[in-house]
């Protein structure tokens, strides 16, 4: 769908290149802008997060402080149709390569800077990371243990759901300039992105979170399986849970829907023994066969094989031996992320 658009990628580490990504496997050409001695997700946990990130992309490395390097990074900017940073604000003005320097020259450029915390403002210019923008946005608040301590995720959500809301944007930028002719700059933080998910949340700003959605439900709860794994129920609707009643043939459950998920419900100890009275593997048959809105809880290295992956084929292992994931869309091929300085400017 984006065949024949042009992006230039100057991000590091995951925002910016999941970002880009996304772009790509829509088909975008992607020419990455890395330091002379590459990107530092390069060397990040054995290169892992450079090679998830960087599939069908090509490389290109520059000193953006020297001046010969500049134009030609310039030459390559005024055939591209997006650039794409996350330095500090201010950074690349002071290369001679911000939106002002080149909103004159290339009036239909699309121009995207992500940041954690935006162009402007008390903290704009202060280091950050997911961690951080999760606690600031309020999202870390909604993943409490039982006694009330933030949980640390072990997903970097805010990064992700940052490259995801810029790839938006910036499609969303490409589609208005198809209708007036005009660039756009895009002033994305990734706060701002991970605070927008709370929609739902601000309606009960003094709780916890949602309240039907807490977990705290018999019928919306994490259940442990006979060998200590785990399936969610999340059988909120009454045609749901009175399918899961009738399913295990217990019809005097069924006044008991929304009664909370805790120590001295007996209703709630007998869901959990029957749970816990089959394998994980008899209740992921189950959920396949009953509509009850249930699902198995599987481990990274159990998705690639689960039934619903066989059937919409999101991770798939690739040519150079390692498992790729699918953003929206798939790509027609499979090329390994680039080495440094793969991609010649004379080839273009």
């Amino acid at each position: 769908m984006l065949s024949g658009i042009k992006v230039l990628d100057f991000t590091q580490y995951l925002p910016g290149p999941y970002a880009t990504l996304r772009l790509r496997d829509l088909g975008a050409e992607v020419i990455k802008i890395e330091r002379p001695k590459g990107e530092p997700a390069r060397a990040l946990s054995d290169g892992k997060v450079f090679q998830g990130n960087n599939r069908n992309k090509e490389s290109l490395a520059f000193d953006l402080k020297n001046k010969t390097d500049q134009q030609k990074v310039m030459d390559l900017i005024h055939s591209a149709d997006v650039v794409v940073e996350s330095f500090r604000p201010g950074v690349m003005a002071s290369l001679g390569l911000g939106y002002e320097e080149l909103r004159h020259l290339h009036t239909s450029l699309v121009y995207c800077s992500l940041t954690g915390y935006g162009q402007t403002g008390e903290l704009s210019t202060l280091g950050s990371h997911d961690l951080n923008y999760m606690a600031l946005s309020g999202m870390l608040s909604q993943m409490k243990d039982e006694s009330g301590r933030p949980v640390h995720p072990t997903l970097t959500f805010a990064d992700l759901i940052g490259g995801l809301a810029a790839s938006e944007a910036i499609i969303a930028a490409l589609l208005k300039r198809e209708r007036d002719g005009q660039g756009s700059y895009i002033d994305l933080a990734i706060t701002d992105a991970v605070m927008s998910l709370l929609t739902t949340h601000m309606q009960y700003p003094q709780g916890n979170g949602v309240p039907e959605l807490d977990g705290n439900l018999i019928s919306y709860h994490i259940y442990e399986t006979k060998d200590q794994r785990f399936i969610s129920l999340a059988a909120l609707e009454p045609q749901f849970w009175s399918n899961f009643c009738d399913a295990v043939q217990k019809q005097e459950w069924l006044p008991h829907h929304f009664e909370k998920a805790e120590k001295g419900n007996q209703v709630y100890k007998e869901v959990c023994q029957l749970f816990q009275s089959r394998s994980f593997d008899d209740w992921v048959l189950f959920s396949q066969q009953t509509d009850c809105c249930m699902a198995p809880i599987y481990e990274i290295n159990e998705l690639k094989d689960s039934c619903y992956n066989q059937h919409r084929g999101m991770i798939v292992e690739s040519p150079w031996n390692d498992l790729q994931v699918f953003t929206a869309a798939r790509p027609s091929h499979l090329q390994a992320p680039p080495t440094l300085n793969s991609y010649s400017i004379n080839e273009k």
